[in-house]
């Protein structure tokens, strides 16, 4: 598959097939958005929770594309109520297919209230995480907003992901010390790092990770550039 990065928490999976996936989108405004990026195509959008650097474009993203929205039961109900036809709303041990995907919620630790045009901050339900399982046989846990929780073990012990996207800037999520753990949590074979450099406090990096595992190979990517897995 195509795996591109979009700059802070977001995400484009292309598979072979053409089936797209957007996870967590935030293309206005975001300072690592690759200029000039366009995304094309979206049957799947997955939300990790409420906050604006997460959710942002979803209502024009999905009112553009029509695809499977799936958040938790609170987040897509918020959508609904912005007019996002064809929402999933789920909870954390679920899952559902999402095209040729298996979707399984995972918990989370981070907040999840979602910040109205005024101002004011609505219930979201909780932030959560997914495991993603392809038709190939792979899996993928995109971890969203978290720090690092023992639980991970079981996430581990239950779904055995070969490719673990995980948020390591620190302030608002784990930074790369907690990240660490996670990785040896997670036995991860490969982690992409995500969430850091966007804003001055998320001051984690890639390399601070890489010098703090072993056995997991840290793979750094670049916003814009396509890689394949």
């Amino acid at each position: 598959m195509d795996i591109t990065w979009l700059g802070h928490g977001t995400f484009e999976f292309v598979l072979p097939s053409g089936e797209t996936l957007i996870l967590d989108p935030w293309t206005d405004g975001n300072p690592k958005y690759p200029k000039d990026y366009e995304i094309k195509r979206c049957d799947t959008m997955l939300i990790s929770h409420g906050h604006f650097d997460h959710i942002h474009d979803a209502v024009p993203l999905a009112k553009k594309f029509h695809p499977k929205v799936i958040a938790i039961f609170e987040t897509a109900a918020w959508l609904e109520k912005k007019g996002v036809e064809n929402t999933s709303g789920m909870n954390k041990g679920g899952t559902q297919k999402a095209g040729s995907v298996s979707v399984t919620m995972t918990h989370a630790v981070h907040s999840c209230g979602i910040q109205e045009d005024d101002g004011s901050i609505v219930y979201g339900g909780e932030a959560a995480g997914y495991v993603l399982r392809f038709e190939d046989g792979r899996t993928v846990y995109f971890a969203g907003d978290t720090n690092v929780f023992s639980d991970m073990a079981l996430i581990a012990e239950l779904y055995q992901p070969e490719l673990c996207f995980l948020p390591i800037g620190d302030f608002y999520t784990m930074g790369p010390r907690e990240a660490a753990l996670a990785c040896r949590l997670l036995k991860a074979k490969t982690v992409a790092p995500m969430h850091f450099g966007t804003f001055p406090p998320l001051v984690g990096r890639p390399a601070q990770l890489a010098d703090l595992v072993t056995g997991t190979k840290v793979w750094e990517l670049e916003p814009g550039r396509t890689v394949k897995w």
